[in-house]
């Protein structure tokens, strides 16, 4: 389906800058939540969604660092050197990179690396055209995009390490389990993705309070720890950190590579500020995710220097014996549980919007709650997610090995984020002295950690950048594609005055009722309408020239929906606006209509929808395989009729044939 029947963006030779996914977030859950709730309701609920990813990595952030792999021996300096790595590394890149300065930076209340980039492109856009700033602009949005499809690598990653790291913790009990583990954990995630299609609204509701049991639970598993080895506190101290690079060298920076673990999911502090507001995310942050985490790790350190060898393996459940090592299982497999669904319900909403914004096929997107409307479910997203993700488990068998394919793709939307925050500044017009150090200390932290997981490439690192690379395409090659289709339907749009014209020379026959043409260009007659009136001779006595574009705002107010201009002759111009987190409804558009003054039944109405056939022997500019792409994936692209909520028994369809 082309341009001139579904429009869902600017003009195709017009590209909009981008906006941001939800990442990280169960979508909709609390859509805009800020704007109502109590504070201390909202922080709850930003325990499960913003929070699960970072809060569950204690399963296995201290047992890589001292994997013997590694070669890190669980000695009182080690344990300290690394223990006031992952301090910091939380104090300064989720405490103050994140939840001190990046949440400042909102687009209309949204989050996340495209938001943030929404906000630089469009403010130049407003400030300056020159050549220089349109080339930076073109950086800006790759860079943009590239993070955006780092964030599907993650989102497949994340419930295959979290869950598998959770029913690991059944071997601390017996080690007879072993040859259930890889079956037990199959299980959950196919249950996980099952339930997709039911909606989130149950487990939404359970969110917040199973990972506040979980933040207290690994609290509490701590602080026995810490007392019977106090010295562990002394890894607040930021010397031991350096002390430990200084040992250890080289193989000390490479650790990095598995420190970092501890920070997956900070994105999503960033990405989730739209479902409830930046006070409630700071307050859950220090309030109690923070401390939790600090105590578990400690307990951690402790731990290892009491048993060393004997909790290796595993130190996380190594702070627990006898029986109670079951119910810990349960909630960290509950805790996990939520993380995945966070990202898996984000991977959607992340989708949603690439179609909204011209940058993926129209997919079937099935609202899964009548009155959190950013509750939906994506089949085809749902199913390539759970066959990747079952995948990978049986791929990597054991959560160490899928430790070698994390941090990568996070490391490098941190250091995109930094970049595009240090641009924004600029616009804030704060001091240089100001932006430069902090764009310095983000970087060096970014880096640092990038530079780390670098050598994790070859040992599955490859995974996400393969995915993150696979996404780019698609939707480069299906905004290239639409830009392309969309000159070629401009060029063969006819302007309206001049068709209203020859209309009212010709006096055609006018049949009754009303016909809804579906076009891209509000300010031409369309090729789907022009084939119409060359064929069959005959127009409808209300012809109604429906044009529906994205605006780059979460929501568009009912109230401003839609904007309708008599033509004359019987013809109206209707323009439909929604946001990029909203799904457009041609049925609810038309019903607004007679609010405007443009009486229509639309269960009455016909609507005529172009459906094009595309050749790739055209002489375009872009490459050949772009245009088998693109040509494959608009054949499989869902029907505009579905995409719009247009009655199917209503809609005639006429066929032509375009070269790229």
């Amino acid at each position: 389906m082309s341009d001139d029947s579904a429009s869902k963006s600017a003009p195709a030779s017009a590209e909009p800058p981008p906006v941001a996914p939800a990442h990280g977030a169960a979508a909709g859950e609390v859509h805009h939540g800020h704007a109502s709730g109590s504070l201390l309701g909202l922080a709850l609920g930003a325990l499960g969604v913003v929070y699960g990813d970072v809060g569950t990595s204690p399963l296995y952030t201290i047992k890589e660092c001292f994997a013997p792999g590694h070669g890190v021996a669980p000695t009182l300096e080690n344990v300290l050197g690394v223990l006031s790595l992952i301090v910091w590394s939380l104090i300064l890149v989720v405490g103050v990179k994140y939840v001190t300065f990046i949440l400042r930076a909102d687009n209309q209340g949204e989050g996340g690396v495209l938001a943030l980039l929404a906000l630089v492109t469009t403010r130049q856009d407003m400030s300056d055209g020159d050549r220089v700033r349109a080339r930076s602009r073109a950086v800006l949005v790759v860079l943009g995009l590239f993070g955006s499809a780092l964030l599907y690598g993650d989102g497949i990653i994340t419930p295959a390490i979290s869950v598998l790291s959770a029913v690991e913790g059944l071997e601390v009990a017996t080690t007879s389990v072993h040859p259930f583990i890889l079956p037990i954990t199959l299980v959950i995630l196919v249950g996980l993705f099952l339930m997709q299609k039911r909606g989130t609204a149950g487990i939404g509701r359970i969110f917040g309070p199973a990972t506040l049991v979980w933040f207290v639970s690994i609290a509490a598993s701590g602080v026995p720890w810490i007392a019977r080895r106090p010295e562990v506190i002394g890894a607040i101290n930021p010397l031991h950190g350096l002390r430990f690079f200084q040992a250890h060298g080289l193989h000390g920076f490479l650790l990095l590579g598995s420190v970092v673990l501890c920070i997956t999911g900070g994105e999503a502090l960033y990405a989730d500020m739209g479902h409830f507001g930046r006070k409630p995310i700071r307050w859950a942050w220090y309030a109690v995710v923070f401390p939790a985490l600090l105590l578990n790790y400690l307990g951690q350190g402790a731990v290892l220097l009491e048993r060393g060898e004997a909790v290796r393996a595993n130190p996380f459940f190594g702070l627990l014996s006898g029986w109670l090592v079951y119910p810990m299982v349960a909630v960290a497999t509950v805790a996990t549980v939520v993380a995945s669904q966070a990202l898996i319900s984000g991977a959607f909403s992340l989708t949603q919007q690439a179609v909204q914004l011209g940058y993926c096929p129209r997919v079937t997107i099935v609202h899964t709650s009548g009155s959190a409307e950013g509750q939906i479910y994506i089949p085809e997203v749902n199913r390539i997610l759970m066959v990747s993700c079952l995948a990978l488990v049986l791929a990597f068998r054991e959560s160490s090995h899928l430790a070698a394919a994390y941090g990568i793709a996070l490391t490098i939307t941190m250091t995109i984020t930094s970049i595009l925050f240090f641009q924004l500044t600029g616009q804030w017009k704060w001091a240089m002295w100001k932006r430069v150090s902090l764009l310095v200390l983000f970087l060096v932290l970014d880096l640092a950690f990038f530079g780390a997981n670098v050598v994790k490439v070859v040992r599955g690192g490859w995974f996400p950048l393969a995915i993150a690379s696979a996404v780019f395409v698609v939707m480069t090659t299906w905004k290239k594609g639409r830009r392309t289709l969309g000159r070629h339907i401009i060029a063969n749009t006819l302007p309206t005055e001049l068709f209203l014209s020859d209309v009212e020379n010709t006096k055609p026959y006018r049949v009754k009722g009303t016909a809804v043409f579906m076009t891209s260009n509000p300010d031409g007659a369309p090729p789907v309408l022009l084939h119409h009136f060359k064929h069959n001779k005959v127009l409808h006595e209300q012809v109604i020239l429906l044009s529906v574009q994205t605006k780059h705002v979460p929501e568009v107010p009912a109230s401003k929906r839609i904007t309708v201009k008599e033509l004359g002759q019987g013809f109206w111009q209707v323009t439909a606006t929604y946001g990029f987190m909203e799904t457009p409804n041609v049925i609810e558009c038309l019903t607004l209509c007679s609010e405007r003054g443009l009486p229509v039944d639309p269960q009455a109405a016909s609507f005529y929808l172009g459906r094009e056939t595309l050749l790739t022997s055209g002489r375009s500019n872009m490459a050949q395989w772009r245009k088998v792409l693109f040509a494959i994936l608009s054949r499989n692209a869902r029907p505009a009729n579905m995409f719009f909520n247009i009655p199917p028994n209503r809609v005639v369809e006429l066929g032509t044939q375009i070269e790229l």
